[in-house]
């Protein structure tokens, strides 16, 4: 099993690597094409590119890291740089967005020669290796979220060309230059909202949100389906990075089935794997609940020692603490 997911690593690896080049060639010839020809248009696509090829590079830098060991001081490895270079990515290209709009809002108000035809030849290649580096993808979309999503930032990217060559068009035959401020300013909306979705997913993962498209009740009540369990509480669902989502909760368990607790251990993390793909879980059996709160538990910040001068402090409890009575087992 092991040896399968490894082959499939590196055969996703190496459809990354070459959607990668040929963006990264596409990045090139547009950001140079735009310059010559004037075309805010095709600088606005080059900065829509510049998204994809970064979402591109962390896709194939997640197969990488999840290869690096955890240690002692890093117990999660590096998954979650990837996370951090996402947010980066998306503010940085939010900026960019903002900049197009700047420009494309002076040039609706004077108007800027372009030369039509370069432009319409350059977006035209760039549509090309789109179409080529989608296609590489496109055999593995349905098997990986990750490629899934690369797949779907390639067309995104295609679609933008075929703006750029059809306002190309137009501009070739009627010299209505105009059409270059507005093509750049729907190109740089896309490209707000595409920083936008990326900054808001990795700010809601850093912030420890429960994933995207888990209900934390219907997670329970999973948990609770599993013969033996008869109540769950304190359930904490949380993303690593974008492969992997983990769970803690506290579970209870009647006494009688105190000799079955191993298996029913591997019960619930089957059914969290299957039905929600929570592959990492930190399960709590208990023989009584712990406590009387409802929902998830509420962390509290631990005491502050008072100065020296006020004397030795002791750390005191509350009642409905961090620390929970009647666990019988932690997995």
């Amino acid at each position: 099993m092991h040896a399968e997911s490894h082959h499939l690593d590196q055969s996703i690896a190496g459809r990354f690597k070459y959607a990668i080049f040929l963006t990264a060639a596409t990045l090139v010839a547009e950001l140079a094409g735009g310059i010559w020809t004037n075309s805010l248009a095709l600088l606005s696509d080059a900065a829509h590119v510049f998204l994809d090829l970064f979402a591109l590079l962390l896709s194939l830098g997640a197969i990488k890291l999840s290869t690096f060991p955890t240690s002692d001081t890093r117990t999660f490895g590096w998954h979650r740089a990837e996370v951090f270079a996402s947010f980066i990515n998306g503010v940085t290209v939010f900026v960019i967005a903002g900049i197009i709009c700047y420009e494309a809002f002076g040039r609706m108000q004077h108007p800027e020669e372009v030369k039509s035809l370069p432009m319409m030849i350059i977006a035209g290649v760039g549509l090309a290796m789109n179409v080529f580096a989608a296609s590489a993808l496109h055999s593995h979309s349905h098997d990986d979220l990750n490629v899934h999503s690369a797949f779907l930032h390639m067309i995104g990217d295609a679609a933008a060309s075929i703006g750029v060559i059809v306002g190309g068009i137009i501009m070739y035959f009627s010299n209505w230059y105009l059409l270059d401020a507005i093509i750049s300013v729907g190109i740089g909306t896309v490209i707000f909202w595409g920083s936008w979705r990326v900054i808001r997913e990795s700010v809601h993962i850093l912030l420890e949100g429960v994933p995207k498209g888990i209900d934390v009740n219907e997670v329970a009540a999973a948990i609770r389906e599993v013969e033996g369990v008869s109540e769950v509480h304190h359930v904490n669902i949380w993303t690593i990075c974008s492969h992997i989502l983990a769970l803690s909760a506290h579970v209870v368990v009647p006494p009688s089935f105190r000799g079955e607790q191993g298996g029913m251990l591997r019960k619930i993390e089957q059914a969290l794997f299957e039905r929600f793909h929570i592959s990492h879980t930190t399960l709590q059996l208990e023989s009584t609940r712990c406590t009387d709160d409802p929902g998830a538990k509420q962390f509290r910040h631990r005491p502050r020692a008072h100065s020296h001068a006020h004397g030795h402090t002791h750390p005191h409890r509350h009642p409905h603490g961090d620390s929970c009575c009647g666990h019988d087992h932690a997995h």
